[in-house]
C-alpha cells in the first residue's frame, strides 16, 4: 500500500487546478503546466485538495497512486512557488556567468562552452563559481542542472568540476613513490 498516495495534495491560493479525465493542468503565478496520468488511479478534487485513489486492487494501480500523487504534488508546487537547483563549480580558472540566453563556462578546456537557455528556466549566476537554475518544472529544473553538470564532472583527485550545492565528493589517494 503507498504511504505517500494516502494524503491529499493541498492547493495553495493562486493555483487553479482543472482535472479533466487522467489530464491534470495547474495554473499559478509561474504558468501553467499539465501532465497525462495512467488510467489505474483516480483524481478527484475536493473542496481545496486533491484526492488520488487507485482504479483496483492491481499491483500496478497501487504502485501509480503514489507516483501520481507525487506528479500532481510537483505540479502545484512548480507553479506556485518553482523549484531551484544550485550547482557549485571548483578549480583554478573554472567559472560561469549568463550572456543573453546562453550560459559561457569556462572549465579548462581550450574553449569556452555556451549553454542555451531553454524556454521555462531561469538561470542565474550570482558569483562565478555558483549557478542557480530555477523553473516550474521539476523535471526539466534538474534535466538543465544535470547537462550543465556533465560538461566537467567531479574527479575524485583534486575535487575540481562542477557540482551539486552540498554534495559530497569522495576523494582518492595520490600516486605514491
Amino acid at each position: 500500500m503507498s504511504r505517500v498516495g494516502k494524503y491529499p495534495v493541498d492547493v495553495p491560493s493562486g493555483v487553479e487546478v482543472a482535472i479533466d479525465g487522467i489530464v491534470v493542468s495547474a495554473k499559478g503565478k509561474l504558468g501553467r503546466l499539465e501532465t497525462r496520468l495512467t488510467n489505474d488511479v483516480e483524481i478527484a478534487q475536493e473542496g481545496s485538495k486533491i484526492v488520488v485513489r487507485p482504479r483496483n486492487d492491481s499491483k500496478r494501480a497501487h504502485m501509480m497512486w503514489g507516483t501520481a500523487r507525487a506528479v500532481i504534488q510537483n505540479l502545484v508546487n512548480g507553479v506556485g512557488t518553482g523549484f531551484t537547483r544550485k550547482l557549485e563549480i571548483q578549480g583554478v580558472g573554472y567559472r560561469a556567468q549568463v550572456q543573453g540566453k546562453d550560459v559561457v563556462l569556462q572549465l579548462g578546456y581550450s574553449h569556452e562552452i555556451r549553454f542555451p537557455i531553454p524556454d521555462g528556466i531561469k538561470i542565474e549566476c550570482p558569483d562565478p563559481t555558483h549557478i542557480s537554475v530555477f523553473g516550474a518544472d521539476k523535471q526539466q529544473v534538474g534535466q538543465v542542472a544535470a547537462e550543465i553538470r556533465s560538461f566537467r564532472k567531479v574527479e575524485p583527485y583534486k575535487g575540481k568540476g562542477i557540482r551539486y550545492e552540498g554534495e559530497y565528493v569522495r576523494r582518492k589517494e595520490g600516486k605514491k613513490k
